[in-house]
């Protein structure tokens, strides 16, 4: 996924990108993802005052491990992207989220593949209000109760407990 930024800050016009994208070189080692699909950006690239813009979304569905109960969870992230070029490096903008660009045609790759990876849940959870497993007998709590006691005891008051049995 590239653009010519040259063109594009001459003419200051107006392009639309669609592109599929497979992201198996960065996803591929992720435990926490089961499977994922084939990214679909749909970008818009606005040029207005020898700056261009590159705004739209991009979509992947994936399937992750819930971080309480290890269920399989289906999700369709929906990542807003949003970056911007210049071939000059004025004073008026030195803005942060200003990429000044040196040569052409720009790659689009590593900034979809950075907004992808932080869009990715960083515990994904099947619902919010999962229970999950039980740490002494392994069971789902979303599917069965268990007859575990679950005592919960702060180890520093330990000690107290031991003052009351007789």
């Amino acid at each position: 996924m590239h653009i010519n930024i040259k063109n594009l800050v001459t003419k200051e016009q107006t392009a639309q990108l669609h592109e599929s994208m497979d992201l198996s070189d960065l996803l591929g080692d992720r435990v926490d993802l089961v499977a994922f699909g084939t990214l679909e950006a749909d970008l818009q690239v606005v040029s207005e005052l020898g700056i261009v813009e590159v705004v739209g979304f991009l979509t992947l569905p994936v399937t992750l491990l819930c971080s309480r109960c290890l269920n399989q969870v289906q999700q369709t992230l929906t990542i807003r992207f949003r970056e911007r070029f210049t071939k000059v490096a004025t004073e008026d903008n030195d803005d942060s989220d200003l990429h000044i660009v040196k040569e052409d045609p720009v790659d689009l790759k590593p900034f979809v593949e950075e907004a992808v990876w932080m869009a990715l849940p960083y515990i994904p959870l099947c619902s919010e209000d999962c229970k999950g497993i039980c740490p002494d007998c392994g069971v789902n709590r979303n599917e069965q109760d268990c007859s575990c006691k679950q005592e919960k005891l702060d180890p520093r008051l330990a000690g107290l407990a031991d003052l009351f049995k007789e």
